[in-house]
């Protein structure tokens, strides 16, 4: 019995253990363009081809065969027959053009047969000889002719794929039944297991199963997509994971967190004798997430609660933003300010710090900012913002199909720019330079700059994005950390908010606390 905890992953087999999605996704645009081409001639519809990238992960990626024809024939406005399983691949049905799609897909898997990746087999071959249980599962019904041809056939303990699915009248993705089933056959309890996806629908149906943890591996630049339908992980191979890494998020982010009012007592006894440093992110912490950027306008309320709070103690906020930005926004000058990530701080004191390396990269920042917005205004409602350190494309108002489109973009800006990397924010992708500097670290620069890493203070930081995460981790051991959230996330926070009313109710009650150690 493993000791470990979690005891089972479940895998996808397409694009997760073997490197077949290429092979479909020929398979599909055969198929479609085909039939598009006939309609053309026939019905003198205007062609528009399959696109094996938008197309392929919108409509059919991850999904049962006919539905995911049925999908596509759809968004194009074209309604045929349903048919039956049984109808060949010339008839003009949603059965009969699933199985011609087979057909291809068979001929081509045949030729030229399939490749496993490396990675994934090091992770099952590991997993098992710690004890822990492995199954596949795939929509396809030709999963185990895949698994025979690659010679992995018996590497798992339970196989739940096509056949299986329809002998058992289980759903297809993003129902989770094929993986809730696989759960049972391993004899594994739900939370405790972990989903291994590649498409968007099979991370949905992870999420929608409450399984324990989903992994997403972003092979085709759909890595917002993985995260908004409930990827805990994204990787883009799963050479980044081990054993022991899933073991720690599993330690780490299993667990219920409590209301901070709810805790209260605890966190005064923590207070006792000590003095309190707060941080605070900005947007969805002190004012709700909006639209666009610019309407992230606070409250005179909140801003009065932070000049009392800066009365009490040392208070920072630390933004994605830029630092005169976000000073912009609340204009309260007893604040230390840290921007772009903490790449840009300054305080009330003249504290005043631009990371060195960070400066080099603002000539690049402004380069790429320039190329991006030329590349994306074409997509209605994609908006880039300069942040002088770093730079972030909003996707909040883009259609949902057209956001690979927009990250396929900023992929292709990062290998021409190899000084700045890729992060993911709320309806963001951020890009800041490729340098080991993040909220955490500016957390505790500020900390060692003002003396405040004694044993005697206590660091708060408040927030609500993934960016904030690195701050909540660094303080893990010696701080408390509150994300503000409706609903409880996988996190490193100790505490819970649920939203920026919440955040004004505890400052105000953080206030009292301290006025009351000091009198």
């Amino acid at each position: 019995m493993s000791q470990l905890n979690f005891d089972a992953i479940i895998f996808d087999l397409d694009g997760v253990v073997t490197d077949t999605a290429k092979v479909h996704a020929s398979a599909w645009k055969g198929l479609f363009d085909t039939y598009l081409r006939l309609r053309e001639s026939r019905e003198k519809e205007l062609f528009s081809p399959f696109d094996k990238e938008s197309d392929y992960l919108t409509y059919v990626d991850g999904k049962p065969r006919y539905e995911g024809v049925k999908s596509f024939l759809e968004s194009r406005g074209i309604v045929i027959p349903y048919g039956h399983p049984s109808d060949g691949p010339d008839q003009e049905t949603i059965c009969g053009l699933g199985n011609k799609k087979n057909k291809l897909f068979v001929e081509v898997l045949n030729r030229e047969g399939v490749e496993v990746f490396p990675s994934t087999l090091d992770l099952i071959k590991t997993s098992k000889s710690r004890g822990i249980k492995v199954a596949i599962v795939s929509s396809s019904k030709n999963c185990q002719a895949v698994l025979k041809i690659a010679g992995i056939e018996n590497l798992f303990d339970a196989r739940v794929d096509g056949v299986v699915s329809v002998s058992m009248g289980l759903k297809g993705k993003p129902n989770p039944d094929i993986f809730t089933k696989s759960a049972e056959l391993l004899a594994s309890d739900i939370s405790r297991s972990v989903v291994v996806e590649d498409s968007i629908a099979g991370v949905e149906a992870g999420k929608t199963g409450d399984f324990g943890m989903v992994i997403g591996i972003d092979r085709r630049n759909h890595s917002a997509g993985l995260r908004e339908k409930g990827a805990d992980l994204v990787v883009r191979d799963l050479e980044e994971i081990c054993v022991e890494k899933i073991d720690a998020w599993f330690h780490d982010h299993s667990r219920v967190i409590p209301s901070a009012f709810d805790q209260l007592p605890e966190i005064e006894q923590r207070l006792s004798g000590r003095r309190a440093v707060v941080f605070l992110d900005y947007d969805g912490t002190l004012t709700p997430i909006v639209e666009r950027p610019e309407l992230a306008v606070m409250t005179s309320e909140m801003r009065e609660v932070l000049r009392q709070l800066a009365l009490s103690c040392t208070v920072a906020i630390v933004s994605g933003r830029g630092r005169n930005e976000v000073y912009d926004f609340i204009k309260v000058d007893s604040l230390i300010y840290a921007g772009s990530h903490g790449f840009d701080i300054a305080g009330p004191d003249g504290t005043d710090i631009q990371h060195e390396e960070g400066k080099h990269i603002i000539p690049t920042v402004d380069s790429v900012y320039r190329q991006l917005v030329e590349r994306v205004k074409v997509i209605e409602g994609a908006l880039v913002e300069n942040k002088r350190f770093s730079l972030a494309v909003h996707y909040r108002l883009v259609a949902e199909d057209q956001v690979p489109l927009i990250e396929g973009i900023v992929d292709e800006m990062l290998k021409a720019n190899p000084t700045l990397r890729k992060n993911l924010g709320k309806k963001v992708f951020e890009l800041r330079p490729k340098i080991e500097w993040h909220k955490g670290k500016a957390v505790l620069w500020i900390l060692d700059a003002l003396n405040l890493n004694g044993s005697d203070v206590v660091p708060f930081y408040l927030g609500d994005d993934t960016t904030d995460e690195d701050a909540f981790g660094v303080l893990r051991d010696k701080g408390i950390g509150i994300l503000v959230a409706e609903t409880p996330r996988p996190t490193a926070a100790s505490y819970l908010l649920r939203d920026t009313r919440e955040v004004k109710q505890f400052l105000e009650t953080l206030i009292t606390l301290i006025k009351a150690k000091t009198t």
